[in-house]
């Protein structure tokens, strides 16, 4: 098991692996998505968010999975075209990915370990907020929107602290 954020690398849907450790100093934002979910226009919030804070130091990160209502059946470049078409995704996408149970890839154990059973992914669109420091200082479930106040307010107190 890791011991630090930064010791984990995801592979990403197209290209290099993804590294955490390139986003040190740097707030990041990993969600769990799917392209076939109610909450799939999220990844609207989501790129709206990556705009407005990535100059600032935040980093958005989707991890398309689908082990909620198989509701991310395609294929890479299928999630490719979804995301980019559809929402304008222009931040890093992970490959597509187990988020829960014994299979579950790395990134989402430590997030487990971190912030405890409730923090576990029950559906598609959690979202975890983790520090410039390499902490998981917040979670939301699916409900909260990115566009919502008091995700804004969590991410802009991420991105300014330091």
């Amino acid at each position: 098991m890791t011991n630090s954020f930064y010791d984990l690398t995801i592979p990403a849907l197209c290209g290099q692996p993804i590294s955490m450790a390139d986003f040190k100093g740097k707030a990041v934002l990993i969600v769990n998505t799917a392209s076939k979910c109610g909450f799939t226009p999220q990844y609207e919030g989501l790129q709206h968010l990556w705009s407005k804070y990535g100059q600032s130091g935040l980093v958005v990160i989707g991890i398309p999975s689908n082990d909620f209502g198989q509701q991310e059946p395609g294929s890479a470049s299928e999630i490719q075209t979804t995301c980019s078409r559809n929402y304008g995704v222009s931040f890093p996408m992970a490959a597509k990915s187990r988020v829960k149970g014994k299979e579950a890839t790395p990134i989402f154990r430590w997030l487990a370990k971190e912030g405890g059973m409730l923090a576990l992914p029950r559906w598609n669109f959690y979202k975890y907020l983790v520090s410039r420091e390499g902490e998981l200082v917040k979670w939301f479930t699916p409900l909260t929107s990115p566009d919502s106040s008091r995700m804004k307010a969590s991410v802009m107190r991420a991105v300014m602290d330091h």
